[in-house]
């Protein structure tokens, strides 16, 4: 059975929405080399869960409702999502799905912040424990958001957290990092003024990758598309690509710190 106490308002887990399960499955095996099963069971509606070695670390599952665009999820852990629910509310934030099981599994709520961008819970039960930090695995959330002042304050009444911002570089924009207590949580930013108007707020997912210039060929071969070619950072290096899908998400090699 999970730990769900390890977890507590900490990335818990990510998975994907997709208009094509398996076309996703075999594109993220390609480019991690994930082994990924979808669920036999029908009361899964087709979920998948992709795993290295073994060990639980993301999950792809088809759009709901049908016609949805692609994306990735980011959730948080909790020990209890139906009283997060009223917290978030409290803070300001909207409650999308209210706190339900998922089978055996755990229970998940859906909600949105006050800049709009979605965010969840997971409360685990029998589900296996969330692998993330290695090569290939979850790595980093990254929240773009079109009202960061609201945003903020946010995240820290609802999950806690703490928050530092810095310039990106000499004379660079402001980042701001989430943490809890000593452990790093997840970033933060304004939303790139060059971004469509259109584009709501949101938490992009990062996975680490041993070889991000590699990782990239990879999956531009596998039938990716190019959003943001490798590029330095004061941290590592990093790039963007969407799925065949359309599903953002970016590859990454940190810097240890």
């Amino acid at each position: 059975m999970a730990d769900a106490s390890a977890l507590v308002n900490k990335v818990a887990w990510v998975d994907l929405s997709t208009s094509d399960v398996a076309a996703a499955a075999a594109f993220y095996t390609r480019v991690f080399g994930w082994s990924v099963a979808i669920s036999p069971d029908p009361q899964y509606g087709g979920y998948a869960i992709a795993q290295i070695d073994g060990g639980d670390v993301a999950g792809i599952g088809p759009v709901q409702p049908p016609g949805t665009p692609p994306f990735w999820m980011v959730y948080i852990g909790t020990t209890d999502a139906d009283a997060l629910g009223a917290k978030v509310q409290a803070a300001g934030g909207t409650i999308i799905a209210p706190a339900f099981d998922v089978g055996d599994q755990g229970r998940m709520a859906v909600f949105l912040d006050p800049a709009r961008a979605f965010i969840s819970a997971w409360q685990p039960q029998d589900m296996g424990r969330f692998h993330a930090g290695g090569d290939n695995q979850f790595g980093w959330a990254e929240l773009n958001s079109r009202a960061l002042d609201k945003a903020i304050p946010f995240y820290e009444t609802v999950f806690g957290w703490t928050h530092q911002s810095s310039p990106m570089g000499e004379g660079g924009a402001l980042y701001t990092e989430f943490r809890l207590g000593d452990d790093h949580i997840g970033g933060a930013m304004d939303m790139n003024p060059m971004a469509p108007p259109e584009t709501p707020s949101y938490w992009a997912v990062y996975f680490n990758v041993a070889d991000v210039d590699a990782a990239y060929r990879t999956a531009l071969d596998a039938g990716g598309h190019q959003m943001l070619p490798p590029t330095d950072f004061p941290g590592g290096r990093f790039a963007f690509v969407s799925d065949p899908q359309g599903a953002a998400f970016a590859l990454l090699r940190q810097t240890p710190r």
